[in-house]
């Protein structure tokens, strides 16, 4: 796959407290982190031998030498005022690097595979837009070879309307839909999933 493409990642800073806060209402802040520092394990996995540019997005500050190798990942802060705001403006910088074909992942899906990724990129050889619907309503990818800003605004963020939303400013536009995926952000997501489970601490 030529470089002219770009996988960002937008994660949050895995600290006690600040991460999947509606998990942790149920299972507590510890096992919730825990959760959280596998899926980012699990998407580092997942994307590392993507032949692909890739930029971590950080919620908070820039690490060195964490999970997201310094050598194999671009990294930046996030910078806006609301989620849609900070996807805006990280597609804008790709755009403005002269990226062909941008996308942009969640870091909470633990079905997220290699082929999911793959899928978005070819997509994009015949589509405007690639979106991986999640079920709750929202989605866990999203890809353009040009910005479509709309996309970005007058949306509410973490409900379930999102995705609706998205694909109704996107009605001039071709867009190819990726498997439905499920996003981990509440107990109701992992209840099922035995390696999740694990990670809860029994004196949460």
């Amino acid at each position: 796959m030529p470089k002219n493409n770009l996988i960002i990642i937008f994660t949050r800073n895995p600290e006690l407290g600040k991460v999947k806060t509606r998990l942790a209402k149920t299972i507590g802040d510890e096992s919730a982190l825990n959760i959280y520092r596998f899926l980012l394990e699990h998407t580092e996995k997942v994307i590392r031998n993507i032949d692909s540019d890739k930029a971590v997005y950080y919620s908070v500050s820039i690490r060195s030498n964490d999970m997201w190798q310094d050598d194999l990942y671009l990294k930046y802060k996030q910078d806006g005022n609301d989620l849609g705001e900070r996807m805006l403006n990280a597609f804008q910088n790709a755009f403005n690097d002269n990226y062909d074909k941008v996308i942009i992942v969640g870091s909470d899906l633990f079905d997220l595979e290699e082929k999911h990724i793959q899928s978005a990129f070819n997509a994009l050889d015949n589509n405007d837009v690639v979106i991986g619907p999640a079920e709750d309503g929202g989605y866990y990818l999203l890809g353009m070879k040009t910005l479509h800003a709309k996309v970005f605004q007058n949306k509410q963020w973490g409900t379930e309307t999102v995705f609706n939303d998205t694909i109704d400013d996107l009605k001039n536009e071709s867009v190819f839909l990726l498997d439905e995926l499920n996003d981990v952000d509440t107990y109701d997501d992992i209840k099922n999933n035995k390696t999740l489970k694990n990670f809860i601490l029994q004196n949460d």
